[in-house]
Order: C-alpha cells, then structure tokens, then sequence
C-alpha cells in the first residue's frame, strides 16, 4: 500500500517543531529549532529579533529532510500552526517591515494604527507564514485572538463600516480569512528552495495554537480539561457556542468549522519559570545528572519525587510576568526554612504551576456548571512522572498524557487530514491519530493534603500580599504610563 505523509508545523514561543506523520498519526520524525530570545524593551515592547519565525522555520524542514528517508512526492499536505496574538507588518513583497510583535507585547492590546509606509499589509504569525510558504494573502479565520475587526460570531471582519473603522486598520492591509482545516495555497518554487518541501503541496489552515492543540489532544465535550503546558500555560474545555459573557474562561475559534475552545485563566511565562529554576540551581544540577547517566530534567525529576508533597511549606506564585492590567504582581517563593534546598524549589515551582491551573479550570468549570472529570497534559512538561503526579493530586481526577505530547504538531496533522478528505469528520479523525500513552492516578492523602493547602493558604497568598506589592510598585515605578503612552515613549 502506497504511503501517505503529512507535515506539520508548530511554531511557539521558544521553538519551531516540523514534524512528519503517516495518516494514521504515527509521528515519524521531528526536528525542533531554539528560537532566539524574545527582545523586551523595558515593560511595554516584546519582539521575536530579526526573521526568526522564518529563518527557524527553514532550518528545522532542512534538518527535517536529513532524517525522513520516505518519499517526498508522498507527502499529501503541510498544516501551519503558529503562536497566536502576534503581529506581524508587512512589506508589499511578504518580507518584514520590522520584528514579530510578541504576544507579551502591550502594543497588541490596542488595534494597529498605521503611521509607517514600508508597511503593506498587517497579520498574524500563521499569516505571515503563509505568505511565505504560498505568496498568498490568506490567514486562517481562528488566529484573529485580540483587538482586530473581526466579528466574534462570524469570524469574517466587520461588515458594518463603523465597528472595522473603531479598529483603525484599513481594509486593504488585511488578508482573506479562510475557515481552519482548509486549503490556503501550495508551496511556491522559492519556498521549497528555502525549506525542502516539494513545491505545490497544499499548505492547509488550523487556528489558534492553543485550539489547536486542544484537537490535537483529542478533547471531547465531556468534563475533560486539556492543561497544555507552553510559555503560556492554560487549561481548555470544547463546546459548540461561543460564550462570550463568561468571566472566569474566554472562547476561542476551535480548528474546525462550528467548533469553540474555552480557555481559563492562564500562566504568563509559566515554564520559563521552570527553565529559570533549574538555571539557577547550576553546574551542580549537571554534574549531578552526568554522574547518574540522566539529563538534567530526569535528575530533577528523580530527585524533585523524594521532597514530600508541599515542599515542607514552600509555595511559589508564578507571577513572573504580570498581567497588563496589573503591573504591580510579582513571582514570589515564600515560607522557606533553614531545610529547604533547590530541590525544594524545583517541585515547589511544579506544584505552584498546578495549584494555579487547579483553580482557574476550576473557576471554569463551576461557571460552565460542568464537573470536570479528567484532564489531559500536553507539552514538553508532560515528560516528567513527577510533573504527571503532581497534576493528578493536585486536581483530585486521573490525568493522562498522549503517545504525541506535543499536541499542537498532531492538531496541525489533523486539519491537513480533514482538509484533503483523508477523514470525513473531526472525530474520526481523533479515533484514527490520537493514541493515550498512560494514566497517572490520584494518591489519596496527597489528594487530601493539597485540598488543605490550597483552600487554606495557597488560595490567601495574593490577597494577603497584594496591597504591600502595589506599595512596592509605586515606590519604583512612582508614575506609571499607561500601556499606550510607555509604548510611544
């Protein structure tokens, strides 16, 4: 039987992943490139520096075709998934006016406003990528996540003149908007130059990365909570109506016709913090882990299982990176004692991430009036069984992890499949590519004691801190500029 692959791109905050699937969703290879840094310009502007969407893009298809030894010519498709709430200005060739806006960028809670004539067109990263894979202006219709004029019910931009123009953005600098899980152009000439794709294989449209991942994960409508672990951790439920009125969750395009994902509060930064603790424990974290024959995410792991649920007291808040509308929050770690070690640090900072995501998916199910019964961990956080334990204790439900944990490169493969007819519908799509890895099992008394702990002073933490952190602020930042007048200073 002749084989069929399908391509699919993930682009996040800190890396690119191109991935190739067979059609049955066995992941056949994968090559991830870094990202370069994100450039902060003090509290208001974040870039991804130079053309790193692209150039990162380029490099992982090359390295990508070093290792797939299977027929180029039966690759079917390519599904773009990128990082959402991003902006991207263009030239009128496709090439950049000036850096991705990051989605920490406080330029992006406010509409484009155009004031530089280099820029020709203004998009999202998945648009931008599109017009570098297919020179064409098109962008899927579910990555429009933000203050542009687009109509939440639908999907199209404004038809009524006077709500697009509140969004000061000229008609003409914007892309057609396709449906997700559609065709949006084939690969050019110059772009299988660059990448090594074969030129004219269809590029297909997903949505947000977040929905995307939700679909990747295999969500159902059934009281189950996918927790995807990014830069940016949230925790996401599916439904079919867009909900626009809640206040503990925010719907967003689902990547099918029809269909909406419902998303919690979330992390800002939220395994960054991660990164950050394991950086600062040091060389003596790699030594420890060379002399073990581990890596040092397993060596932490390891050892991170041997510190008792609760860290002895130890709670972290991961307040990292504020809330715009908030700048006065900080992270903080507090409740340590003279026994305490980096290792406490460590579990404490993986117990904080799931304490927080506990509460806001909780939040989100009372306000839905669905019990939530089950969750799902993706991401690359999902690796650890310390990690994997901690998330079913601390939500008190079994928690699962999938064979592909990078659900956003499986959701990519699963529109590329609906789109070419390869499945007639999103569930027997799901049936046929998504496979469970294992199960972890709530542990009774750790159940119980994280109950205690966050109800009792977890959940207290903010409020109680709160009024002395604003009095931090003011002493350093004495006279705040709103978002708008920092970004044009």
């Amino acid at each position: 039987m002749k084989k069929q692959y399908i391509i699919a791109i993930d682009g996040g905050t800190q890396s690119t992943k191109v991935a190739v699937f067979d059609i049955r969703g066995h992941e056949i290879c994968s090559e991830s490139v870094r990202l370069q840094p994100i450039h902060f310009y003090g509290n208001s502007r974040a870039e991804h520096p130079d053309d790193d969407l692209w150039e990162s893009l380029k490099t992982a298809c090359r390295r990508l075709f070093e290792k797939f030894d299977g027929d180029r010519h039966q690759i079917m498709g390519v599904g773009l998934c990128s990082i959402r709430c991003c902006r991207a200005l263009l030239r009128a060739d496709g090439t950049l006016a000036s850096p991705v806006q990051s989605w920490m960028d406080l330029r992006l809670a406010a509409p484009y406003h155009h004031e530089d004539d280099a820029v020709r067109y203004v998009t999202t990263a998945t648009g931008y990528l599109t017009h570098r894979l297919t020179g064409e202006t098109r962008d899927t219709r579910s990555n429009y996540v933000g203050p542009w004029p687009i109509d939440p019910d639908t999907l199209d931009w404004f038809e009524d003149q006077a709500r697009f123009d509140d969004y000061t953005t000229p008609r003409e600098m914007l892309f057609d908007l396709k449906d997700p899980s559609s065709v949006l152009g084939t690969i050019t000439e110059k772009a299988s130059r660059a990448t090594g794709i074969p030129a004219g294989i269809p590029v297909v449209s997903t949505a947000n990365d977040k929905a995307v991942e939700g679909l990747g994960a295999g969500l159902k409508d059934d009281g189950t909570v996918l927790v995807s672990l990014g830069t940016y951790i949230t925790s996401m439920m599916m439904g079919t109506k867009s909900g626009t009125s809640a206040a503990h969750y925010w719907s967003n395009p689902g990547a099918v016709p029809g269909e909406y994902m419902y998303e919690s509060n979330g992390i800002r930064r939220g395994m960054a913090t991660v990164t950050w603790v394991k950086e600062l424990m040091g060389s003596d974290v790699i030594e420890a882990a060379h002399r073990m024959g581990l890596s040092p995410e397993a060596y932490l792991n390891a050892a991170g299982a041997d510190i008792p649920a609760g860290c002895d007291g130890l709670y972290t808040v991961l307040n990292w990176l504020p809330d715009p509308s908030r700048l006065h929050e900080r992270g903080m770690m507090i409740g340590f004692n003279s026994t305490h070690q980096g290792i406490h640090m460590f579990r404490s900072v993986l117990e904080g991430i799931a304490l927080t995501m506990k509460n806001n998916a909780q939040a989100m199910c009372d306000e839905m009036g669905v019990k939530l019964t089950q969750i799902i961990v993706s991401g690359g956080g999902s690796n650890g069984e310390l990690f994997m334990q901690i998330f079913a204790d601390v939500f008190g439900v079994p928690a699962h992890r999938n064979v592909v944990n990078g659900s956003a490169s499986m959701g990519a493969a699963i529109c590329t499949a609906l789109a070419l007819k390869i499945y007639e519908n999103r569930q027997a799509a799901v049936d046929q590519m998504v496979r469970r890895r294992d199960t972890f099992t709530p542990i009774r008394k750790n159940v119980d004691l994280y109950r205690r702990i966050n109800e009792e002073v977890y959940q207290q933490i903010v409020p109680e801190t709160d009024d002395l952190l604003k009095r931090s602020h003011g002493i350093f930042h004495p006279h705040p500029a709103s978002p708008q007048e920092s970004v044009s200073g």
